[in-house]
């Protein structure tokens, strides 16, 4: 569990992570966000790789708080579709685990971070396509589409729209193969 004084630093480096990866994850660089001393960083987190641990860690909470307002959502679409854009940095973060699955750690925490999500809106995700009598078909489906989604998504392009696109080409593509 993360304490006060690690909150602020988490903060930053989620957003940082979010947008540039870990590439933009510099001690210095957190510092001068956060406004407090580099000497403050290594006292709480000693080095850079245990303080992206705790990220990731971070990461993973945020995950849980977004299934838990997913399991609120009664439709797929626009109830869904408005959560996920409105968790942008979120689905940002993911997109940087995603892009980076070559490190096995990033591997298990996209993965971990995916799982939890995707059980809290699966239901809904299987009555859109009109699979539930193949959740396996749309379980593939949900696959290929959520690696699709983290590739090609951007901060700018992470829209209501553009969600609703990919998910009529889903649509189109699944009505094509049950013909």
């Amino acid at each position: 569990m993360k304490s006060n004084t690690e909150q602020p630093w988490l903060e930053a480096g989620y957003e940082i992570f979010s947008k540039e990866g870990i590439t933009g994850l510099k001690v210095e660089i957190l510092s001068r966000k956060v406004g407090i001393s580099k000497s403050s960083f290594y006292h709480l987190f000693v080095d850079l790789d245990i303080f992206i641990e705790k990220l990731f860690d971070y990461h993973i909470e945020q995950a849980k708080a977004i299934s838990e307002l997913a399991k609120e959502c009664k439709t797929l679409e626009p109830e869904l579709i408005n959560l996920l854009v409105s968790k942008k940095k979120e689905m940002l973060f993911n997109r940087q685990l995603c892009i980076n699955r070559d490190n096995q750690l990033y591997q298990l925490y996209f993965e971990k971070a995916f799982k939890i999500v995707e059980t809290s809106f699966f239901d809904k995700w299987v009555m859109v396509l009109g699979l539930n009598t193949q959740p396996n078909i749309a379980r593939n489906i949900l696959k290929i589409y959520s690696d699709n989604f983290f590739l090609r998504i951007t901060e700018e392009n992470l829209t209501y729209g553009w969600l609703i696109k990919m998910l009529d080409e889903i649509k189109v593509l699944v009505k094509d193969i049950n013909r």
